[in-house]
C-alpha cells in the first residue's frame, strides 16, 4: 500500500477487500512522507443490500450521509503531499467510522431530523446479530487498514503524522457559522499549534479552536491511532460551502499542501509523546 519510491503523479486508487464488501478506498503514497492522510466520512453510498436504509433518496445529498467535499480534498491532498490516503467506503448513516465500538450514536437513529428506519433497532442490545455484522464488515476493516498503515511507516523509520479531513455545514439550527476551517485535538498540540500559527499568516480567515465540534471524544479516529499511540495528529473541519465545488476543492487542498509541507519537516513533530486525553470531559 505505501512506497518508498516516489509513487507516479497521478497517485493509483485501490481498494481493500476485508471480504466482499471493500471497505476501505486506499491511496497509495510515499512512506518517506511520514504523513497520513484520513477521511472517515468520506462517501455517501451504501453496500449491496442495504437499499436506502429506509430513507428518501435525496436524504444522501446531505450532510447526514457524508462530510461534503472532504473526500475531494483529501484526495487532491493525498496527491499533492505524495502521501497514502484512506477514505471510508459508505456512508456514516451505515456506521459511523468516526465514533468508538461502544459509542451510543455509532449507529445513528436519528440525525438532523431524519429518522433512519432500518437502524431503529440496531444496537448491542436489541438486533445484535446486523450490529456486529456492521463492525465486522464495516467499521474494524477501516481501523485494522489505518492500523497497518502505520505500522507500515513505523516500520520503515518513520514516525507517523496523521491529518483527518472532515466538512461541516454552514449553519446549524438556523443560526450562521463563523468559522472558515476548524482544528479539533485533544491535549497533543504539536499539530495543532502549527496549524494555528499557519492559518494566521495565510490571513481572511476565521479558524475555531475545537469548533464546531470537539476533538476529545474517547474511541474516535484520532483518539484510538493518534493518541493512543502518541502519534502527532489533528483533524481539520472545512465549512461545506467552501468546498462543495471543485475550484474550492482544489483551494483548500493547495492551502493545506501549504501549511502541512514545514510542518513536516519539524524535528518535534514526528516522536512519539504521549500527552494524555480530555476524553473524560467530552459527555459530562
Amino acid at each position: 500500500m505505501l512506497t518508498e519510491t516516489p509513487p507516479s503523479p497521478i497517485l493509483k486508487s485501490a481498494s481493500l477487500k476485508p471480504g466482499r464488501d471493500g471497505a476501505v478506498e486506499v491511496i497509495e503514497g510515499a512512506a518517506r512522507t511520514g504523513l497520513l492522510l484520513l477521511c472517515d466520512h468520506a462517501s455517501n453510498a451504501l453496500p449491496e443490500g442495504y437499499g436506502t436504509l429506509g430513507l428518501a433518496e435525496e436524504e444522501f445529498s446531505r450532510h447526514i450521509a457524508y462530510d461534503i467535499g472532504a473526500a475531494e480534498v483529501t484526495r487532491r491532498l493525498a496527491e499533492m503531499m505524495e502521501a497514502p490516503a484512506l477514505l471510508g467506503r459508505y456512508s456514516r448513516l451505515l456506521i459511523d467510522l468516526n465514533r468508538g465500538e461502544d459509542d451510543p450514536t455509532l449507529v445513528m437513529k436519528l440525525s438532523d431530523g431524519a429518522i433512519v428506519p432500518a437502524n431503529r433497532l440496531v444496537d448491542p442490545y436489541r438486533d445484535a446479530e446486523e450490529f456486529q455484522n456492521r463492525l465486522t464488515r464495516f467499521h474494524q476493516p477501516y481501523h485494522r487498514a489505518v492500523a497497518g498503515a502505520l505500522q507500515h511507516l513505523s516500520a520503515r523509520g518513520h514516525v507517523p503524522v496523521i491529518i483527518s479531513i472532515h466538512s461541516f455545514t454552514p449553519a446549524w439550527r438556523g443560526v450562521q457559522r463563523p468559522w472558515h476551517t476548524g482544528v479539533l485535538w485533544d491535549r497533543d498540540h504539536r499539530v495543532p499549534d502549527a496549524l494555528f500559527e499557519g492559518f494566521a499568516r495565510e490571513g481572511g480567515l476565521t479558524v475555531g479552536d475545537n469548533l464546531p465540534y470537539i476533538g476529545y471524544l474517547k474511541g474516535d479516529t484520532l483518539y484510538r491511532h493518534g493518541t493512543v499511540n502518541g502519534y502527532a495528529h489533528a483533524l481539520i473541519e472545512i465549512r461545506q460551502d467552501l468546498i462543495a465545488a471543485r475550484e474550492g476543492q482544489a483551494e483548500w487542498a493547495a492551502r493545506l499542501a501549504r501549511l502541512l509541507t514545514p510542518i513536516l519537516e519539524r524535528g518535534d513533530i514526528a516522536r512519539v509523546q504521549h500527552f494524555g486525553s480530555r476524553s473524560h470531559e467530552a459527555r459530562g
